[in-house]
């Protein structure tokens, strides 16, 4: 939890804004990013917070990996999945700039 995020996201909707909640966004999610974020959200919920555990967690459910396709996770196929969605979207923010 953000404190300081989600005013700054209440503030753009509340100037009539949407567009600006997610302004340091190059682009739009993937729906298999969205469906990896939502998946590690519950998972981290339940208290899970060791990579290994996560990752096992993630093979259980079937999440399809957004960049390699794979749904078998280990705690190094975590880190360069998320390492490979910070990259592309740092460049595509970098190519789309600020309030993309």
């Amino acid at each position: 939890m953000d404190a300081f995020k989600d005013r700054l996201s209440e503030r753009a909707r509340d100037t009539g804004r949407p567009a600006l909640a997610h302004q340091s966004r190059g682009r739009d999610l993937t729906d298999a990013e969205t469906a990896l974020a939502a998946a590690l959200m519950d998972i981290y919920s339940d208290g899970t917070h060791d990579f290994a555990l996560v990752a096992k967690a993630l093979t259980e459910r079937g999440v399809v990996a957004p960049i390699s396709g794979g749904t078998d996770w280990t705690e190094e196929s975590l880190a360069k999945e998320l390492a490979a969605i910070n990259a592309d979207l740092e460049a595509a923010y970098q190519e789309h700039g600020y309030g993309a």
